[in-house]
């Protein structure tokens, strides 16, 4: 069986909690990726620059009620990303088993 390899950029325990709630989520605040995932402030922001550098999730930085906010958003090449790296940890599972 041929072993698919995972993408390094997803294979960050973060990075690929972050697509995570993503997924599910389509957008979220910086707030909420900071709680559903129980990062640092600081850390959280490297593994966000990360996966945009990657094109796989956007980001918009605006003010809301004078406080700053920042959101973050799932692209189509992220969306894609996320569910090759999930076909090949399938592939995995399924050789462990043979």
């Amino acid at each position: 069986m041929d072993f698919k390899d995972l993408d390094p950029v997803l294979h960050s325990q973060l990075r690929l909690a972050i697509m995570s709630v993503l997924i599910s989520e389509e957008e979220a605040e910086f707030t909420l990726l900071k709680e559903k995932t129980n990062a640092t402030a600081g850390n959280l922001s490297v593994q966000i620059n990360k996966l945009r550098d990657a094109d796989y999730i956007s980001v918009v930085k605006q003010f809301k009620d004078n406080y700053p906010q920042t959101i973050c958003k799932i692209t189509p090449a992220g969306r894609k990303a996320f569910g090759n790296y999930v076909t090949s940890i399938q592939s995995y599972l399924k050789a462990g088993k043979s």
